[in-house]
């Protein structure tokens, strides 16, 4: 199990049931299927960005003169604008100068990402570890994911578990979704839904989408929570809401099912064609299906077609789909073949870049 770096949108497929993809209709769905079951997992931490060189930046006018206390401020405020080597030498003034846990943590993230400096992890972990010392949240994160990665030397586990439960107890969101994490995977600590349960609803009470949407999956699942189909609907609609697309999938299934929703088969056709879009083959088969049904859309065959054969290169089959695509009339169906092309050429190449 690999620890997420950022509890960005998109990451954690949290389906404990059994369930499988039911076949749907060739004349559209009664219901929409949840997601195939899968073990819980998280995404793998991003690659760091390459290193820029230090030497290069666009011109930038000194910043204006401003009280020492702003001096952080600055040095964060050129690091969100991209402008890195002003940041890296305002955040180093600041550190020296004030002993500022901020421009520590700040000074960690450049060398940790190569912004505005050579790339260095080793100095990343020890400005990581002086502002953590100093009771930073966000340094204690970070620390623990490089700890985690194995950038600080070797692979330190247990250091890390210890970081996030730190991070996490003074309220930093994506620290609390990974050391949840770590309960439900079972190693460094005995395997505990109800703990996780815990973990994830203090994330999710700070916003954090994934953290929502796989409370979400524990109270549908009656994992270390009662099982709550509405409270699940909820989180998932916060988490849907915050642009995750797993949780948008799911939400959609929900609304058109009236699963601890009211039905909406409407708004689940927007929210399936929003994630179709992003590149989700569950979400490309349950529009398709929509769409040969005229369910919550207006019928559209050559757009069902287009999307069900985009699901399948992405690795979703659906026979009744085939035959409803074997009934069509030449003309619709070589329409929606070549409507699908350009997704399935882009497909192919991104496969193949990755090989």
């Amino acid at each position: 199990m690999r620890i997420a770096r950022y509890a960005a949108p998109s990451i954690l497929a949290l389906a404990l049931s059994e369930a499988g993809t039911a076949p749907a209709s060739a004349q559209g769905p009664v219901e929409l299927s949840p997601p195939p079951a899968a073990k819980p997992a998280a995404k793998p931490a991003p690659k760091p960005a390459p290193p820029k060189p230090a030497a290069t930046q666009a011109a930038v006018p000194a910043p204006p003169p401003a009280a020492p206390r702003r001096e952080a401020d600055l040095a964060y405020g050129a690091y969100q604008r991209g402008y890195y080597i002003t940041a890296f030498a305002a955040a180093t003034r600041r550190a020296n100068e004030q002993k500022d846990v901020k421009a520590m943590t700040l000074l960690g993230e450049l060398y940790a990402n190569g912004l505005g400096v050579q790339r260095d992890d080793k100095k990343a972990a020890e400005w990581y570890r002086l502002a953590a010392e100093r009771g930073d949240r966000e340094a204690m994160f970070a620390l623990a994911m490089l700890h985690f990665s194995g950038r600080t030397g070797a692979v330190d586990r247990e250091q890390g578990a210890k970081l996030l439960a730190a991070a996490a107890k003074l309220g930093n969101a994506a620290a609390a979704y990974n050391l949840a994490l770590l309960y439900i995977e079972g190693q460094l600590f005995p395997q505990d839904f109800a703990r996780a349960a815990e973990l994830f609803r203090s994330a999710a009470q700070l916003g954090n989408a994934e953290a929502q949407y796989a409370l979400a999956t524990l109270y549908k699942e009656g994992r270390g929570v009662p099982k709550d189909l509405v409270e699940a609907a909820r989180l998932l609609a916060a988490a849907s809401l915050a642009d995750n697309t797993d949780a948008q999938v799911e939400y959609a299934i929900a609304l058109f099912n009236g699963t601890g929703v009211a039905k909406n088969e409407h708004l689940a056709a927007i929210l399936l064609a929003k994630a179709a879009r992003k590149g989700n083959p569950i979400a490309q088969n349950r529009l398709a299906n929509i769409l040969a049904a005229g369910r919550g859309a207006n019928p559209n065959p050559v757009q069902a077609i287009k999307w069900h054969i985009i699901a399948k290169a992405g690795g979703v089959s659906d026979i009744p789909l085939d035959t409803f695509v074997q009934q069509q009339p030449p003309d619709i169906r070589a329409a929606g073949e070549k409507a699908a092309k350009p997704w399935v050429d882009a497909l192919k190449e991104l496969r193949a870049s990755r090989s």
